[in-house]
């Protein structure tokens, strides 16, 4: 079966102009070499997407290296930078793999007179561990604000920010990372003071990494950043991120570091806190409240409002109860964005 093509957010014309030239050279004979096995063109351009993947990781994080040369630490560390750093699963990151693997077969069996001493290494890198498939976490309004209120209590400023930086704006934990302390100045206050706009933000998905400005809800994050930032001010903490990287404030925190406040929320919750499901629990709020689904798929910037029923957490009852009270047909009251 041919594999689905899926759009990167890794690539560019601009990247992969500056890709080592033997890599781009090596590249375009295999796909030739593929054609003229007659793969179909969609796992040929499956096969381009991948590779270009690795090409570009190779120029901004390996020297540029020709692939032939690649050690089994390179591929360790291209490996350990799809998992931790590009938020990759295990299973796309086999695929990712099997891609150079399939490349370097290509190598042994056809240039191996070109190159004699190269060795497919792929294989001889362990793939991550599969990760179950975990429950959906559904979050309870009251959850949230007594695990806001005992981060508070502990004096984590830091944490209860960005968890209501992500309750309250539903972006990705990546994204989240690279809001910065001027998105949250009251010149940005939108919407009649009831939503903060950012500057744009490098997002996550289809269609190359788009930059677009995100959406707070001002009225609930406020209390929470006026206090990070408080404890900021306090401890001489001087960064334009919003949450810096403690080693280098110059920096934005890393991803393995939100991974661990995660592992905290899960802690203090007793379920699973991972950020994806407080973007569940925004889209969500927002319908509860009777914003219509093409407002909310502008704050988020979806591309389709179908998106908004596959975020939305309500049940059969709980929508259609919208619309029924009393015995009765009944119109919900449809809230504002300055009352949430």
């Amino acid at each position: 079966m041919a594999r689905k093509t899926k759009m990167n957010s890794i690539t560019s014309p601009e990247l992969l102009s500056q890709v080592n030239k033997n890599n781009q050279a090596l590249l375009k004979d295999f796909l030739d070499y593929l054609r003229a096995v007659q793969r179909s063109e969609t796992t040929i351009r499956g096969y381009e997407n991948d590779i270009q993947i690795a090409w570009v990781w190779c120029l901004r994080n390996n020297d540029n290296k020709f692939f032939v040369d690649w050690t089994k630490r390179n591929v360790l560390a291209y490996q350990n930078w799809l998992l931790n750093s590009n938020e990759n699963s295990p299973a796309r990151i086999r695929r990712l793999k099997a891609a150079l693997s399939s490349l370097s077969n290509y190598i042994t069996s056809v240039l191996d007179d070109e190159y004699p001493a190269f060795r497919n290494i792929i294989s001889k890198v362990e793939n991550p561990v599969n990760q179950p498939v975990r429950e959906k976490t559904i979050w309870e309004d009251e959850e949230l604000d007594e695990l806001l209120e005992t981060l508070t209590l502990r004096k984590d400023y830091e944490k209860a920010c960005y968890l209501a930086l992500a309750m309250y704006s539903g972006r990705r934990k990546s994204e989240l990372c690279r809001f910065r302390v001027s998105d949250f100045s009251e010149d940005n206050l939108v919407c009649d003071g009831a939503l903060w706009k950012s500057s744009p933000i490098k997002t996550k998905g289809r269609g190359g990494g788009k930059y677009i400005p995100c959406y707070t809800l001002a009225k609930k994050f406020r209390p929470y950043l006026e206090k990070w930032l408080d404890y900021r001010t306090e401890h001489s903490i001087d960064s334009e991120w919003l949450f810096p990287n403690k080693s280098n404030p110059q920096e934005c925190v890393k991803i393995t570091t939100i991974n661990s406040w995660s592992n905290t929320f899960s802690r203090i919750a007793g379920k699973p806190a991972y950020i994806h499901s407080l973007r569940h629990y925004f889209t969500t709020s927002l319908a509860k409240a009777g914003i219509p689904d093409g407002v909310i798929q502008s704050i988020v910037a979806w591309e389709s409002s179908d998106m908004v029923r596959l975020y939305t957490d309500l049940d059969a009852d709980e929508q259609i109860g919208m619309y029924f009270k009393d015995g009765d047909i009944s119109v919900p009251e449809k809230k504002s964005l300055a009352d949430m």
